[in-house]
């Protein structure tokens, strides 16, 4: 008979479980009601070894925060294949995976939680946002600084996402592929209005619009707008 001996985990190793712990309790309450006593004992560890290895409370949700902001960054990344319509719902489709996973985890990200207004926190969300925009820039194929109107209407686009998200968690009261598709239809909406008035973004639009298909979010959007204008 052999008895099983529990291996040693390295520096590394282990803070990364505790992280790994801390944001699987964090997606199912709030970081506020999560205490280290908690974190500890899911880990399967006292609790001054967690302190041994993240100062307090406030280092151990900042780490967990962010791997939550990398991961969340990452669903933004999609290959540029295809009409920008299906590509975007794919994005969305993963954007809310990660809300609809990590909803307290999520709105303690947007909202800063324990951590509300400190520049590490801050910063965090900055990145979320810039890599978000990033990768939009790079679906609509432009390269370098995006003229001023374009920039306005994805960083906006963006914030829309977010607000959408932290509602729809507040009861689930809309179904989630409704507004995955309607964020998509925004986008378009958005940046319909913001090309009236400058002939490059129209331009980049018509371009956009010319690959799409029949069936596409941005098909469906124009004839629902024809349908209304007509009733």
């Amino acid at each position: 008979m052999t008895t099983g001996v529990r291996r040693r985990m390295g520096v590394d190793e282990r803070r990364q479980q505790l992280i790994g712990v801390a944001l699987e309790l964090f997606s199912r309450r709030s970081p506020d009601e999560v205490s280290i006593d908690e974190i500890a004992s899911a880990a399967g560890i006292s609790r001054p070894l967690v302190y041994h290895y993240f100062p307090g409370k406030l280092s151990l949700y900042e780490a967990a925060l962010q791997r939550a902001a990398d991961d969340l960054a990452s669903r933004f990344v999609e290959p540029h294949e295809g009409p920008l319509g299906a590509r975007l719902r794919r994005v969305m489709g993963r954007y809310f995976d990660f809300v609809d996973e990590h909803g307290p985890g999520f709105s303690a990200l947007m909202r800063g939680g324990p951590a509300v207004g400190s520049s590490t926190t801050n910063a965090m969300i900055d990145a979320v946002r810039q890599a978000a925009y990033e990768q939009m820039l790079s679906h609509l194929g432009v390269a370098g600084p995006a003229p001023a109107r374009l920039e306005l209407v994805v960083r906006s686009w963006i914030s829309l996402a977010e607000s959408t998200a932290l509602i729809w968690l507040d009861g689930r009261r809309i179904p989630r592929a409704e507004l995955e598709k309607q964020l998509v239809q925004d986008f378009a909406a958005l940046a319909a209005v913001a090309a009236a008035a400058d002939a490059e973004l129209a331009a980049l639009l018509r371009d956009l619009l010319r690959h799409e298909p029949g069936d596409g979010p941005f098909t469906d959007l124009v004839t629902r707008l024809v349908h209304l204008a007509s009733g």
